[in-house]
Formats: structure tokens, sequence, C-alpha cells
């Protein structure tokens, strides 16, 4: 009786020794955020932290019931705050894909040290692959948005800041990127919304460039983004670090199509390489990189547009080549924008850049529309060349046939003369342009001239007047390029 007894007391032993190893095993588990990574080609952490409940949902707040609040969330005289929590081992993952894209932090820089961590980097290479996304907190008026899609974004602006190493990179927020990994934040938005740019404001000393170009654009009654101006704050470990005054842009293949359009289920294309001027022999499905309808094969719309743009019938018969054109491309919608686009002086788009706009066929009318993006470096000779002069005297014509061949009409040119006069005398009028200016920066001063170093392109709080009193004259000697332009 005694032995049985003692085997039965060893099997019992024996028997909690395992469930405590088990229970072990599972805590570890469940106390590890980062696992590894998931196939190269997704990018995003494998991650076991579902156990939360989002307290703070409500269905104005959270819930993609809610219409989207643009008064809330893009309030133009005002300066918000968003905090961004990512925890360490996410944050050091974004550092170590930063790297493996880019090379080591800082390398252009008398730095050349890693942001919040250690390790080699490797050589600086260009890329078109996207950083890496992680599911972070966001705070907002004392409101949390839950295991949002958090990621770096850009291209050669987000090159550079790394290699010069500046920390205030542009982020790209997802509200619902990780709702499959977490099924409480499905179809979770931010007052509406799904998508949304933070810029980094990269190249403007005065941080003013992006806000007022977008809104030049929307003011002369085209499709633009809404833009407001936020700081940004991000908390990987120590607490929150003051990354900077940023712009929050509006999404194209979010809420505009579907805000600014009375159908959002046409073709939208954010074009990007040599398939994007529109030249002869370029067309390439690839580089009409498709936003909605991804799964459908039919590109059609922009194949036609290439083929009529350099149908014979431009020069034997000016008429019939316009009657084509204008059956796939708003022709209005884009001589309006060029107008804006050239007055303003954006160069880093169409006519010396094969990147920053879209393309969206509305469907109410069957066209094309022209949509402008990434205005940073606008306001600006600029570089690559600088900016079109406004008779696009030097332009070749056959690589930008889109500028050259219908500024070379009759018809076309005469109504992009119309536009050029209507921008000058409203939207971009000296005084209207420099009210703007004036309110603006008087606005974000506090928050432009206290960003960190490290954090910051400013070298010091003069750069940022300096800057502003650069976009006042710029906006008068604008207004007297046009006069020029129109008088002969």
């Amino acid at each position: 009786m005694k032995k049985i007894e003692k085997k039965s007391l060893l099997r019992y032993s024996k028997y909690l020794y395992l469930l405590f190893l088990i229970f072990t095993m599972v805590s570890c588990v469940e106390d590890v955020e980062e696992i590894g990574l998931q196939d190269d080609d997704e990018k995003e952490l494998v991650i076991d932290d579902t156990d939360f409940d989002p307290t703070d949902w409500t269905e104005a707040t959270h819930s993609n019931d809610a219409d989207p609040d643009f008064d809330e969330v893009f309030e133009d005289l005002a300066v918000k705050r968003l905090d961004i929590v990512i925890t360490e081992d996410r944050w050091q993952a974004m550092l170590d894909d930063m790297t493996d894209l880019y090379g080591t932090f800082g390398a252009s820089s008398s730095g050349g040290g890693r942001p919040g961590g250690g390790g080699p980097g490797g050589a600086a290479t260009f890329t078109d692959e996207d950083p890496l996304f992680v599911p972070a907190e966001v705070f907002y008026e004392d409101n949390e948005w839950y295991r949002v899609g958090v990621r770096f974004k850009g291209n050669s602006s987000l090159q550079s800041s790394w290699q010069s190493g500046i920390l205030k990179l542009s982020f790209k927020l997802d509200f619902d990127e990780f709702e499959d990994d977490y099924p409480q934040i499905k179809n979770q938005r931010f007052y509406g919304f799904k998508k949304l740019s933070l810029k980094n404001n990269y190249n403007d000393r005065s941080m003013l460039r992006e806000k007022v170009a977008t809104e030049i654009f929307r003011d002369a009654g085209l499709v633009a983004s809404h833009t407001a101006f936020y700081t940004v704050y991000v908390d990987y470990g120590d607490g929150p670090v003051y990354f900077g005054l940023y712009t929050l842009v509006e999404e194209v293949d979010d809420t505009l199509i579907d805000t600014q359009y009375n159908d959002n289920d046409g073709n939208l294309y954010k074009p990007d390489g040599d398939a994007a001027s529109f030249a002869s022999g370029t067309y390439d499905e690839d580089e009409y990189v498709k936003k909605t309808n991804e799964d459908e094969e039919d590109f059609t719309d922009v194949e036609s547009l290439l083929t009529l743009l350099h149908d014979g019938s431009r020069t034997s018969d000016p008429a019939a080549w316009r009657t084509s054109l204008e059956e796939v491309l708003d022709t209005d919608v884009f001589l309006k924008y060029l107008a804006v686009n050239t007055i303003i002086q954006n160069w880093d788009t169409y006519g010396r850049m094969t990147h920053n706009y879209y393309l969206y066929n509305n469907p109410d009318t069957k066209k094309l529309n022209w949509i402008p993006w990434d205005n940073n470096e606008a306001l600006q000779t600029g570089n690559q060349q600088g900016s079109l002069p406004l008779n696009f005297s030097g332009l070749n014509a056959s690589s930008w046939p889109l500028i050259g061949y219908l500024y070379a009409d009759d018809v076309y040119r005469a109504k992009y003369d119309a536009y050029v006069s209507e921008v000058i005398s409203g939207p971009f009028s000296t005084s209207i342009v420099q009210a703007k200016y004036s309110a603006y920066s008087a606005l974000i001063a506090p928050y432009a001239t206290t960003e960190l170093n490290g954090y910051t392109f400013l070298n010091s709080s003069g750069d940022f007047q300096n800057a502003v009193n650069t976009l006042m004259s710029h906006a008068q000697s604008r207004a007297s390029a046009v006069s020029s332009y129109l008088n002969n």
C-alpha cells in the first residue's frame, strides 16, 4: 500500500511539474511581441498580443459607419497633436528594415549612428520597396486607436532624411492594416479615415509648402487632398519624443475619390516610371500602378490616352484630334491643373519627373481626371533644371506630350492662358497667398522653431522666418512673371 501511494505521489508530482512547464512556455510566448518576420513580400511582424479590449471605441471616432469628419481631422487654423506608441522591439525592427533598404542611418552626416539601437548598416541603395509596417497605438485627444499599421514613407525624401541622420521621417498610417491579426479593430477608422499620410515637410524650412500649394489647387476648383498641421510625438520605449511639426495629408485612394466625386468605382492610377510621361513607346501596365480595381486587368483608359495623344490627326486634323482626346481625358481639368502648377512653380512632378500625380477615371464622365500629389517641393524654382516656364520654352514636347502637344494646339493654349489669368487674379493673387503665409506662419512658428536636433531640417530658428520671407517674395515675383507672360 505504501509503494502504491509513493508511485501515485510521484506521478502526481510529475504531472504538476509538466503543467508548470506548459504554463511557463505559454506565458513566455504571450509575452513575446515579435517572434519573427513573415514572407519578405509582406514585410509585417508576426505578433501575438491579441488580448485587449478597445474601450475607447465609439461609432463617431472609430467606426467605418461614420462619415469622414474633415472639420475634426483637417482643421485649417489649428495645430493638433498625435502620439504614436511603438514597442521597443517593433521600433528596432523598423530601423533594421530601413538599414536594409537605405544603409546606415546618418551615413552621409558626421554622426553615422543608429537611432535607438546599434548594429552595422549596409551600403546606401535606392529601392522602390515599401518600408516595414508594424502595429502601434495612436493617441489623439485622450482617445486611443489600437494596433494601427504604421510605417515610414517616401522615396528620395525618405532616403535623404535617413542618410542625413534626421529621424523626422514621414509616416503612413493605416488604421485597419492588422485587422486580420486583431479582430477587435475590424474596419477601424480615425474619424472616418482609413489611411492618412504624415508628411515631414522635407526640404521646406517654412513647413508651409505642402499645405498652401494643395490649398491653391483646391481653391482653384480642382480635386486635391485636404491638409492640416500636427505635432507628432513617438514613444518607442522611453517616453514620448517630439518628432516635429508635420503636415497631415488626405490619401487619394481613401476618402478623396469617395467624397470629391459622385462615384468611387473608377480606375485610380498612380503612374510611376517612364510610362508616366505618356511619351510614345512607353506603355507599361506595371508602371500605371492601380490603386482601385487592382484585380481587373483593364487598362484600356490609359492605353487609349497614350494612343490618341500620339495620333497623326493631331497635326492633320486638330479638331478631330481634340474631339477624340476629350473622350478619354478631361482636358479642362488638366489645363487648369497645368496653369496652377506652372504658376506656383512645382517642379517635382509631370514635366520634369515621372511621378507625383494620380489619374482617376471619373465614372460620371468616363474621362481620366488629373489629381496633384506631393507638393512639398512647390513654390520655388526647384531642382532638376528647375520648374517649367509659363510658355514651356525648352520643353521637349515628345518627352512630355501632355504638356507639349496640348500647349502647341491653339485652342488648348487659349484655354490654358485663360486659366493662368483666372488663377493669378484669384487663388494665387499676391494678397490672398501672402495672407495665407502670414496666418499659417504665425500659427506654426512656436512648433516649427522648437524642433529638436536630429528631428529637424532647420539649422536655427531663424531659418524658419527666412523661408517664410522667401515665400512672400515668391508670390510677388510670380505675379510679375504671369503679367509679363500674358502681355506677350
